[in-house]
């Protein structure tokens, strides 16, 4: 799937969230891939003031979002994008704001048929029960111990938290919310850690993630030995085959276009527990999606092509 022709790629980067490293590292190598191809590649940060990023996204072709977390991914930018009538890379604005609140994206995986575990709520201003034993005690009881405790709205697992006794959930809590206004209590599902990257109609091979910690936090993601990745996932052919059907459905669920990644939890009784979709996945030199399209035969650069060629034939298909 080679471009006709150069495209004017402007590739957008930084960002002020907490994921902005990462960001700038993926942003780096996606323009680099990009020029290797041929196209003309620009790089601009809207950090601080996203509007001055326009007249630059406006003169490209395509805008390749290479940004992480925050308002790059929650959809603020894509609806100024929209609004401009500039074509980007990756979920539209509704469809980023559903997938980067996970109390709302868990709502419509259960609708759609997607399992995934139990959970409660805690936000702010609705007063500080949370940080009282009976709360504590009620959770622990609804929900089991261990208790996945994270922000709501954010990515790479900032602020997450694993709760195995009561005494230590309401600064598990706590330090949620440093990083949002909601906090989701998450029953823990034990087993393998599985992930989906898909893009549009391609679905990719399912991988599995292996964390030299107890689960898949910011260091094990992008410091390199900190987890093995394996594309193909050493997993039954029934088990991938229904990994990439709740992969499909959940991403019809949120509304996803473009470039996703669907991470699961395969229970040891064999169920699959959908975690989160990712709707700007990572492009680090450590990342799964990249990963994963490489154990399909396709190499980085046209990867990243792809992306950029899918944005352009989705957006009008649409328009």
């Amino acid at each position: 799937m080679a471009a006709r022709h150069a495209l004017r790629i402007l590739v957008l980067k930084g960002g002020d969230s907490s994921e902005r490293e990462v960001s700038l590292s993926s942003a780096r190598r996606v323009a680099e891939a990009l020029a290797s191809r041929g196209h003309q590649v620009t790089e601009a940060d809207p950090a601080g003031d996203p509007l001055a990023v326009l007249p630059a996204a406006r003169a490209a072709d395509v805008v390749w979002m290479a940004l992480h977390g925050g308002t790059g991914e929650d959809g603020t930018i894509q609806a100024l994008f929209d609004l401009a009538g500039v074509r980007y890379t990756g979920s539209g604005h509704l469809a980023s704001a559903l997938a980067m609140d996970k109390d709302l994206s868990k709502h419509l995986f259960r609708a759609a048929g997607v399992p995934t575990a139990d959970w409660w709520m805690a936000r702010a201003g609705g007063g500080e029960e949370w940080r009282t034993p009976e709360y504590a005690a009620r959770a622990a009881a609804a929900l089991g111990l261990p208790i996945v405790v994270k922000p709501s709205k954010q990515g790479s697992t900032v602020g997450l938290s694993i709760v195995k006794a009561t005494q230590s959930l309401g600064p598990a809590v706590e330090e949620a919310f440093r990083h949002d206004d909601e906090v989701m209590l998450e029953a823990f599902v034990p087993g393998r850690e599985l992930t989906v990257g898909v893009l549009g109609q391609w679905m990719m091979p399912v991988g599995e993630i292996i964390p030299k910690r107890e689960i898949y936090d910011y260091e094990c993601k992008y410091t390199p030995g900190m987890a093995e990745e394996l594309f193909p996932a050493p997993i039954d052919a029934a088990v991938r085959d229904e990994a990439q059907r709740l992969t499909r459905l959940a991403y019809e669920a949120l509304k996803l276009r473009g470039c996703a990644r669907i991470d699961f939890r395969l229970h040891p009784d064999g169920g699959l527990y959908c975690l989160e979709a990712n709707t700007l996945p990572g492009m680090t030199g450590t990342s799964l999606v990249p990963q994963a399209a490489q154990a399909d035969g396709v190499g980085f650069p046209e990867l990243c092509e792809r992306i950029a060629l899918d944005a352009l034939g989705s957006l009008r298909e649409n328009a």
